[in-house]
């Protein structure tokens, strides 16, 4: 894969911490940009009330949408199987090619299975706003996107269809059709 087939994200964590994620571009459209992360490697696994959503060899399939104040990611444990879906709220990213730049802004929606859509990371906005690392118009902006996702996946109209969708084993048997059709 080319290095055009990737994109290089660079990921603000307020005060002073950037993550740069180079993942795979997988769909590029107006409305949506899909890219999926290779293999994690994890110094310890992510877990959420007690149970396992990311340990080292997961993937997750990333949907972007250009403006949008959140991203939402298909997480998958290391066996591929399908854990839940889960949105960071962040600033809408800056798109230049194959380079963004975007900043977290703490919160996070986590749906899992059929139960209720969550808001994870309350504690860490606070904790931001009491150290000043972020403003109180953008902390409000964050709860209103938070709380926007919340009362749509209520109303049964979030995570959108092409999330979904677009499933890993799509991704992955797409790419090998694609891979048998180019011999």
């Amino acid at each position: 894969m080319s290095t055009s087939d990737r994109v290089r994200i660079h990921y603000q964590r307020l005060p002073d911490q950037e993550e740069i994620f180079n993942q795979r571009l997988i769909l590029e459209r107006d409305d949506v940009i899909v890219t999926l992360t290779d293999p994690l490697s994890l110094s310890e696994p992510i877990i959420v009330e007690g149970e396992l959503i990311l340990e080292s060899g997961s993937q997750a399939v990333w949907f972007t949408f250009p403006g949008a104040w959140h991203d939402v990611g298909r997480f998958y444990r290391a066996d591929h199987s399908f854990v839940g879906f889960y949105a960071n709220v962040l600033t809408p990213p800056t798109i230049n090619g194959r380079v963004w730049h975007t900043t977290d802004l703490f919160l996070d929606v986590w749906v899992q299975d059929d139960s209720p859509a969550r808001i994870l990371d309350e504690d860490e906005l606070e904790e931001a706003l009491e150290h000043g690392h972020i403003d109180l118009h953008t902390a409000d902006r964050a709860r209103k996107e938070a709380t926007r996702l919340i009362e749509l996946s209520e109303a049964g109209d979030w995570p959108p269809d092409i999330v979904r969708e677009m499933t890993l084993a799509r991704i992955l048997s797409e790419e090998a059709y694609a891979s048998a059709s180019a011999r």
